[in-house]
């Protein structure tokens, strides 16, 4: 299993040109409501290995370009010039001819060793100019790294903005009845390729994933017969997990602070449940919520400096935010229905939650002051959002109502972008909930 999931990319030369000359951009904050036309020509290969690698790069690179909805990659069919190499400057007319505004070009180059070199450059077709390009050599069985790497690299150049395609997603596999659901750990590339199961869901159900942000690990929330919940962590690698302490009351809803030194999570006690911290290295506890209510969903801030979470403090569950130390907690939520499962963006800039509101389930964002509240998604049921490593795109599961004759009732992964607009079904092996998305990939 180590091999499937730890991932090898040696990247030995990056070089990025930046002209002086007036640059297309993709404005990001406009979503798929104009997409950028882009030509991407099959990357060349030179034997009929790399040929075959060559021409499965460029798929992906392809779809990933597409499923951000901020590129509309022109079909191949339409193009006139067929590259002669990534060093051989393009026909721009030819490319300004089918309306293309950026134009891709690749190479694979199959090495000695065994390893591949993927080369790419990035042309501005109406300025006549280089964008970017970047080289790099990586194991041949690696090549769909390689290509998510490509694409993080055209949408770095293009929007300014790191991109999120080379990243994995941990979620809840979901197999049997409604009623009985095995729920075991699974882990995948974020476009659905590569699904590994790191548990069998035989002994417990597992519950909340969440990643580490430094490490290869995840802490979830395990469910064995007759036992309370707990708090566990597991290690990607090596397969190793270990229970966060022993306490008498269930603990559940973890989550890394974003320097991974740190677990927040809930924990009932004496019938309450309040938001607690662990550090790691000690394991030692200490207590950031003390309130009659029920105080659960813990989420920090980027900075370390806020944590956020739901409480029914007021009468109705509702998203606070509090110091890090549990000083100062305030409300920043007050619509009508039911707020929950907040979680901060990488950026800083907002929270996002699942709002239940008149039996309808809603994804949305709000500032962490309480303002610009903003509904993405609705449906049956939504929930558990979860943000791409740059804060663009958030992930989520939608339930399908059961049917009266016991059938339906499917759980499924979504992704949606800031707007609301670039709404994308995410393929997984079976049914799927409770998604976690990955930092970036070293």
């Amino acid at each position: 299993m180590n091999k499937t999931i730890k991932f090898l990319l040696a990247v030995m030369v990056i070089v990025v040109a930046h002209p002086a000359a007036a640059r297309v951009r993709v404005d990001i904050t406009k979503g798929n409501i104009d997409p950028m036309p882009i030509a991407a020509p099959d990357f060349l290969g030179r034997t009929e290995v790399s040929t075959g690698l060559a021409r499965d790069i460029t798929g992906v690179l392809m779809a990933d370009l597409d499923r951000s909805g901020l590129f509309s990659v022109i079909d191949q069919r339409a193009y006139i010039e067929r590259p002669e190499g990534v060093n051989v400057r393009p026909r721009f007319a030819d490319w300004r001819i089918i309306n293309a505004q950026v134009l891709v070009i690749g190479e694979v180059d199959q090495l000695p060793d065994g390893r591949v070199q993927v080369s790419t450059r990035i042309w501005d077709v109406y300025a006549d100019e280089q964008l970017g390009a970047v080289a790099f050599k990586t194991p041949a069985d690696n090549w769909r790294r390689a290509a998510h790497k490509v694409a993080d690299f055209v949408y770095k150049s293009l929007t300014g903005e790191d991109g999120y395609f080379d990243t994995r997603v941990v979620f809840v596999h979901e197999t049997g009845p409604k009623e009985d659901r095995v729920k075991r750990l699974m882990i995948m590339d974020q476009d659905g390729a590569n699904p590994v199961p790191l548990t069998d869901g035989l002994d417990y159900k597992v519950l909340t994933p969440r990643f580490s942000p430094t490490q290869q690990q995840i802490t979830y929330m395990a469910l064995f017969d007759n036992r309370p919940g707990q708090v566990y962590l597991f290690n990607i690698e090596t397969g190793e997990q270990e229970q966060l302490g022993t306490f008498r009351g269930m603990t559940f809803a973890p989550r890394f602070s974003p320097d991974g030194t740190n677990v927040i999570m809930s924990m009932a006690r004496g019938g309450n449940s309040d938001v607690f911290a662990m550090e790691l290295a000690t394991r030692r506890l200490t207590r950031l919520t003390d309130n009659p209510a029920i105080d659960t969903s813990p989420t920090m801030s980027p900075d370390g400096k806020r944590v956020g979470f739901t409480s029914d403090r007021g009468g109705t569950q509702q998203i606070y935010v509090m110091n890090a130390d549990g000083s100062n907690q305030r409300r920043i939520t007050f619509g009508e229905g039911r707020y929950q499962t907040p979680v901060w963006s990488p950026r800083g800039d907002l929270i996002a939650f699942t709002r239940q509101y008149q039996g309808r389930f809603y994804i949305g964002v709000i500032r962490p002051d309480g303002t610009g509240e903003r509904l993405l998604t609705e449906s049956f049921l939504d929930e558990g959002p979860t943000w791409s490593p740059n804060g663009r795109v958030l992930m989520f599961f939608r339930e399908t109502p059961t049917r009266h004759d016991g059938t339906g009732g499917s759980s499924v992964l979504w992704s949606v972008d800031l707007t609301g607009h670039n709404l994308r079904r995410v393929r997984t092996p079976a049914n799927a909930s409770d998604p976690a998305w990955s930092p970036l990939l070293p």
